[in-house]
């Protein structure tokens, strides 16, 4: 009886096991949490930030850059993954930076490994996969958390002004030429929609 009910154990916590190790594909439900990496790739300012200039980020180097070089352009501030179902937005984000950036238009690009774990590896292994898959010419920054207790201050500003959690990869901040947030765009909201935005920017 006793050797029954140990193997009756083994099986439940094997099954436990083999549901927790299931890789998530779509967005969490509210009860499915994000993984806290403990990145912190961003700088805050000395004041309450007035606009998104006001930050320094992290190259791929691991380098401080002023994001006060983008002054006057439109920007789209992504955070991605590369082993995610939205990961080929990356053909059309291409695509629509080669269309506006003559008119002032740049991409800001944040690799987030907190759901799903979707963005393991170094910067140089995101970035040779985002180069040579997709041909993405855009910047390409430092992987950074987007929530939790180590989430990038840029992040904690940008859900200042369009709250709520950032639910998944892929999530997308337009930022008026004045630095100042204008759209949020969810993973799942279509990219004709965002592309519409970009252009009524510039």
């Amino acid at each position: 009886m006793k050797k029954v009910l140990y193997l009756s154990f083994l099986f439940v916590v094997a099954g436990m096991v083999t549901i927790w190790g299931c890789k998530k594909e779509n967005p969490p439900t509210n009860d499915q949490p994000v993984i806290d990496t403990g990145v912190n790739d961003t700088t805050v300012p000395e004041e309450p930030a007035d606009n998104i200039y006001q930050f320094k980020v992290l190259d791929g180097n691991g380098d401080s850059i002023s994001l006060s070089q983008y002054r006057g352009k439109v920007l789209l501030v992504v955070n991605t993954a590369t082993q995610c179902g939205y990961t080929p937005q990356y053909t059309d984000l291409e695509r629509i930076y080669e269309k506006y950036q003559d008119s002032g238009f740049v991409i800001l690009d944040f690799p987030c490994n907190q759901f799903g774990s979707q963005a393991p590896g170094s910067y140089d292994d995101i970035h040779d996969f985002c180069t040579s898959r997709y041909g993405i010419t855009f910047p390409q920054f430092a992987k950074v958390d987007v929530n939790g207790p180590q989430a990038s201050p840029l992040y904690v500003w940008l859900k200042s002004k369009k709250p709520g959690e950032i639910q998944w990869n892929f999530t997308k901040f337009l930022v008026t030429r004045q630095g100042e947030v204008k759209r949020r765009f969810e993973p799942g909201n279509s990219m004709s929609s965002v592309e519409k935005a970009v252009a009524n920017a510039l």
